[in-house]
C-alpha cells in the first residue's frame, strides 16, 4: 500500500547509462575547473614564496598518491557509494575552507579538494567498469571528454578572474557545482555497485594488490600510457608559459592556448568517430607518435620561440585524443574482481606524473634551457608508441562472431581480460 505512493522515479533506480555518467563529469569538470588555475596564485599571495609553494605540491601529491592506495582498504569497511559521497563532501568542506583566505586553512583547503580528487576518481571508475560494457568504454570516456569540456575550458580562466574581483566567489562557485553533483549521485543510485564474489580470504594489507597489478603486462602497459600522457599535460601545463615568459612572449601566452586547448574537448565526439572506424590500438600509437614528433621538434627548434608554441599547441589536441583512447587499454584488461583495487592503482597516474615530472624537470635543467624538458617529453611519447605496438590489433572492437581458438589466447588480447 505504502509502495504504491511512492513515485515511480523513487521505486526503481534509473539504469546507469553513458550520458549519466558523463553528466556526472561535467559537474566535476566545474568543480576542479574553477579552482585550477585559483589555487596557485592564491597560495602565491599568501605566502609569497614559490619554493614553499612547490615543497606544498610536492607533500600534497604525496598525500594523494597514500590515499588512492587506500582506497581499496577502505572500501572493505565503507560501501563505495560512501566514499564518493564522502568525497563530495571533501570538495564542499575544502572550497569552503579556503574562502577565509588565511594561508593555513588555505592549504588544508587545497589538501582536503585533492583528496576529493582521488577518492571521487577511483569510485567513478569502478563504477564505470561495473555498468558499462566493454565495447561501449570507448563511447563513455569521448562522452565524459564531451561533457567535461565546458568546465575545463570557461572554469580556469573563469575562476581567476573572479578570484581578482572577489576572493571568495570561485570558491562558492565550486562548492556549489560539488553539491550538484552529490546530487546527481544520489539521484543516479548507483549503490555500490554490482555484486561480484570475492576471494574468502582478504588481503593482508592495503598495498597487497600491487603485487596482483605487476603480474598483469596489460595493466602495467595501461598505466604508463596514462602516466607518459599526464607527462605531457605537464610538459604542456606548467612549462610552456615559462618558455614563453623567458622568451619575451608575454604571461597571458600560456593561459590563452590552455583556453583554447580545453575548447578542443568539444572535438572529442569527432574523435571518437575516428577512433571507431579504427583499433584502440591505432588510436593509441598514432596519438603517441604524433605527440612525441611534434614535441621533438620543439624542443630541437626552441631558436624560434613561436615554432615551438606552435608546434607544442598541435600537439596539445593529440593529447586530447589520449585522454579518449590511451585509456581504454587498463580499463578493458581489468578483471571484475578487481574493480576498486585496480581503480585505485589506475588513478595514482596522476600523482605519480606530479611528482614525476618535476624532478626530472629539475634534473634536465641543470644540463639544458627549458626546452630539454619538451625533448624528453617527446622521447618518453616515443617510448609510450612503442609499448602500444603490443596491444592486441582488435582491442576493443565487437566479436560478432564467436569462434574457438585452438590456440591459447595472446597475453594482450581481449579474450585474455576475461
Amino acid at each position: 500500500m505504502f509502495e504504491r505512493r511512492i513515485p515511480e522515479w523513487l521505486r526503481h533506480a534509473p539504469h546507469p547509462s553513458v550520458k549519466g555518467f558523463a553528466t556526472l563529469a561535467g559537474f566535476e569538470a566545474v568543480t576542479r575547473g574553477m579552482l585550477i588555475s585559483v589555487f596557485p596564485v592564491a597560495l602565491y599571495d599568501a605566502f609569497q614564496d614559490a619554493a614553499l609553494i612547490s615543497s606544498i605540491y610536492f607533500v600534497v601529491g604525496l598525500l594523494s598518491l597514500s590515499t588512492g592506495l587506500l582506497i581499496p582498504f577502505l572500501n572493505r569497511w565503507i560501501p563505495r557509494r560512501w566514499l564518493y559521497s564522502i568525497g563530495a563532501l571533501l570538495y564542499i568542506l575544502g572550497s569552503c575552507l579556503a574562502t577565509t583566505g588565511t594561508a593555513e586553512l588555505l592549504v588544508a583547503g587545497l589538501v582536503l579538494n585533492t583528496m576529493a580528487t582521488v577518492v571521487t576518481f577511483v569510485c567513478f571508475n569502478a563504477y564505470v567498469l561495473d555498468f558499462i560494457e566493454r565495447v561501449e568504454l570507448g563511447k563513455s570516456e569521448t562522452l565524459r571528454m564531451f561533457y567535461s569540456a565546458a568546465g575545463w575550458a570557461v572554469g580556469p580562466v573563469l575562476g581567476v578572474s573572479l578570484w581578482s574581483w572577489s576572493r571568495e566567489v570561485p570558491f562558492l562557485i565550486s562548492a556549489a557545482a560539488a553539491v550538484v553533483m552529490l546530487c546527481a549521485f544520489l539521484y543516479m543510485r548507483l549503490g555500490n555497485g554490482r555484486i561480484i564474489t570475492r576471494a574468502k580470504r582478504p588481503a593482508p594489507n592495503p598495498l597487497a594488490f600491487l603485487g596482483r597489478f605487476f603480474q598483469q603486462p596489460r595493466l602495467i602497459a595501461g598505466w604508463l600510457f596514462a602516466v607518459i600522457r599526464s607527462c605531457g599535460w605537464w610538459a604542456y601545463v606548467v612549462y610552456l608559459p615559462i618558455f614563453a615568459v623567458e622568451n619575451g612572449l608575454g604571461e597571458k601566452l600560456g593561459g590563452s592556448l590552455l583556453s583554447v586547448t580545453n575548447a578542443g574537448l568539444f572535438l572529442s565526439p569527432l574523435m571518437l568517430r575516428w577512433m571507431q572506424r579504427h583499433s584502440v590500438r591505432h588510436s593509441v600509437r598514432t596519438g603517441f607518435l604524433a605527440c612525441s614528433c611534434l614535441f621533438l621538434a620543439a624542443g630541437l627548434l626552441s631558436l624560434l620561440p613561436w615554432v615551438t608554441v606552435g608546434l607544442l599547441f598541435c600537439g596539445s589536441f593529440f593529447l586530447i585524443m589520449l585522454d579518449n583512447c590511451a585509456g581504454l587499454p587498463f580499463l578493458m584488461a581489468v578483471k571484475p574482481s578487481e574493480r576498486t583495487e585496480m581503480s585505485a592503482i589506475y588513478s595514482s597516474f596522476r600523482d605519480v606524473s606530479g611528482i614525476l615530472t618535476p624532478g626530472i624537470a629539475w634534473l634536465v635543467l641543470l644540463v639544458t634551457p627549458i626546452s630539454g624538458i619538451f625533448v624528453v617529453s617527446g622521447l618518453a611519447s616515443l617510448i609510450a608508441w612503442r609499448i602500444a605496438g603490443g596491444l592486441h590489433p582488435r582491442l576493443g572492437a565487437k566479436r560478432l562472431v564467436e569462434v574457438p581458438d585452438p590456440k591459447p589466447a595472446s597475453p594482450l588480447s581481449p579474450q585474455a581480460s576475461a
